[in-house]
């Protein structure tokens, strides 16, 4: 294992987005869709946000009292905008920071993703999980 290897070597890429006017109907229908736990909100590929799958369920926990899980959450959802869920003061890394050194603040801190931005521009997004995969190819 290389200490001062790239986040990039690492990172998503692809990422899935939401821009700031979308809702958290929508916002739930893409963690689903495509089985990830974090999603950035951007404005012209510019950071805003991001939202993670647990700020969700924390707003949603109505959801196990009712049998008719779909229109709960439509209702609680709609009590609250994107931005008012949403992470605003984010930590953010560049391309150039290590993967060791993205693990050493994902050990000391409560969140498990983290923004790559290159010149103010989202690139990228490096999870807990994305690091966890990258250790097991090393054994």
């Amino acid at each position: 294992m290389k200490k001062n290897t790239p986040i990039t070597e690492i990172m998503t890429k692809n990422l899935i987005t939401l821009s700031i006017d979308s809702d958290l109907v929508t916002a739930e229908r893409l963690f689903k869709k495509h089985k990830i736990r974090h999603i950035t909100i951007v404005e012209k590929n510019k950071l805003l946000g991001i939202l993670s799958y647990t700020d969700l369920l924390r707003i949603s926990f109505v959801d196990a009292v009712f049998e008719d899980e779909t229109e709960v959450e439509s209702q609680v959802y709609n009590m609250f905008t994107l931005e008012q869920v949403m992470v605003k003061k984010l930590i953010t890394i560049t391309p150039e920071t290590t993967i060791k050194k993205v693990a050493e603040i994902l050990a000391q801190k409560e969140f498990h993703a983290i923004p790559i931005v290159k010149n103010e521009e989202l690139i990228g997004i490096v999870t807990s999980t994305d690091l966890i995969n990258y250790l097991l190819k090393q054994f």
